[in-house]
């Protein structure tokens, strides 16, 4: 399995940036295919994640309204779309995969690849 997280960086507060997530080695349809992050000195946190085979998506709360995730089932890619970024949204974030529904939200995904740091300055 591999996930190759892309597209961090440093953004303004009240800006948008866009992540992408490349996986590979596994059936994408038959598993949750989603994002978490970790702050500095903080817990993980889990964003959200999303059913290729179905599209189905589930947020945590705090990011609900403002995070959109989105597949490409040809390309076997998911896409991370952030608006309205805050400061406290800088963490390095993971692209994550796992068979059991909602798992990467909840608790530590039986998957992940290398993360991408993304900044969001006051």
């Amino acid at each position: 399995v591999q996930l190759q997280a892309s597209g961090g960086g440093l953004v303004q507060a009240g800006g948008s940036l866009r992540l992408s997530c490349a996986a590979s080695g596994f059936t994408f349809d038959d598993y949750d295919i989603g994002w978490f992050r970790q702050a500095p000195g903080k817990e993980r946190e889990g964003i959200g994640c999303i059913n290729p085979g179905d599209g189905t998506t589930y947020y945590a709360d705090s990011v609900k309204g403002r995070f959109t995730i989105s597949r490409d089932n040809d390309k076997n890619m998911v896409y991370l779309q952030m608006d309205s970024l805050k400061p406290e949204d800088t963490a390095v974030y993971y692209c994550a995969a796992d068979q059991v529904q909602h798992r990467i939200v909840v608790l530590t995904p039986e998957y992940w690849g290398q993360g991408t740091q993304v900044t969001v300055s006051s």
